[in-house]
């Protein structure tokens, strides 16, 4: 397990740098067999030197990329994908571990391509706002906000949108940790409102 100070959101990119060395030890594990790691949000404390409390959802990353720089340093380059919760923490020696399980979404309500849009417009709309504030042009709206790949769920969605938002870690984590898709929606819509409403003050002063 590798404790981060954000929320990573399945979908995204993770480039590490490793020198720590217990997740060297972790890192060297993982690429001598299946090269996955779980990546938790610290809850309290800091990344460096242990201790620090965790959440207990996250996402499995791959390692798709590596260089093995010596002396116990890489350089990695992660895919996020499946979601994980913990189940229990074990002991950190030699580096963090636990026992998890995957958790996909749960039942709820059906969110629609409309139910999207709609957090969508709100998104553009605190863009344009800022836009033209200071006297900018804004790229075109999908290459602001991507678009759904074929087939993809709207919880995937989502997830896709919100790693695109500069939204706090806190909502990041509601977003990662919300049960299903229509309370991912609910998390990502209050997010976004919650960021507009602070650029209007303070665009307005």
């Amino acid at each position: 397990m590798f404790p981060l100070e954000m929320a990573m959101l399945p979908g995204e990119e993770l480039p590490l740098r490793i020198f720590e060395p217990r997740y060297s030890a972790m890192i060297s594990q993982c690429l001598a067999g299946e090269p996955m790691f779980g990546v938790v949000m610290i809850a309290a404390g800091r990344e460096v030197g242990g201790g620090e409390a965790r959440h207990d959802v996250g996402v499995l990353a791959r390692i798709v990329e590596h260089a093995d720089l010596g002396e116990g340093r890489y350089r990695l380059r992660c895919i996020l994908g499946q979601r994980i919760r913990v189940t229990e923490w074990l002991t950190d020696a030699p580096y963090p571990r636990a026992t998890t399980v995957p958790w996909p979404d749960e039942a709820g309500p059906s969110v629609t391509g409309a139910d999207i849009a709609a957090v969508e417009d709100i998104v553009m709309a605190l863009f344009e706002r800022i836009a033209a504030a200071r006297d900018a042009t804004l790229p075109p709206r999908e290459d602001l906000l991507g678009g759904p790949e074929p087939g993809q769920q709207a919880g995937d969605r989502l997830y896709a949108l919100a790693a695109r938002i500069p939204i706090g870690q806190a909502d990041r984590y509601a977003v990662l940790a919300a049960p299903n898709a229509q309370a991912r929606l609910e998390a990502l819509r209050e997010a976004v409102e919650t960021v507009a409403a602070m650029v209007e003050f303070q665009l307005s002063e």
